[in-house]
């Protein structure tokens, strides 16, 4: 019985540090690849300040680095980023102005 626990134990930890290891925590960061318009970096701090991590995932995303290729076609049409960032919950991703918002040259 107490080889059983240790088990599960062992198991319940590594599921937890593999999930945690693809998590994006307030103050922490994650750049994509924004082509030709500038990394994108993704800031788990600003993003924790309005949502939590299960109103994005799996709804929108995979919880895995590179799990989705975002477009801006597909955020201009309400998916992904674009669910939110509309200019009702968030900025509009659409306005030009505010493109330097995510992507950095």
């Amino acid at each position: 019985m107490k080889k059983l626990f240790v088990l599960a134990l062992i198991v319940v930890v590594t599921i937890v540090m593999t999930a945690t290891a693809f998590a994006v925590a307030p103050g922490k960061t994650v750049e994509f690849d924004g082509k030709g318009a500038g990394k994108v970096i993704f800031d788990g701090k600003i993003h924790a300040a309005s949502a939590k991590c299960a109103d994005c995932h799996t709804k929108l995303f995979p919880y895995k680095k590179g799990g989705v290729n975002l477009t801006m076609k597909d955020m201009n049409a309400g998916q992904y980023c674009g669910e939110c960032h509309n200019g009702a919950k968030a900025f509009d991703i659409k306005v030009a102005g505010n493109c330097a918002k995510c992507h950095k040259k």
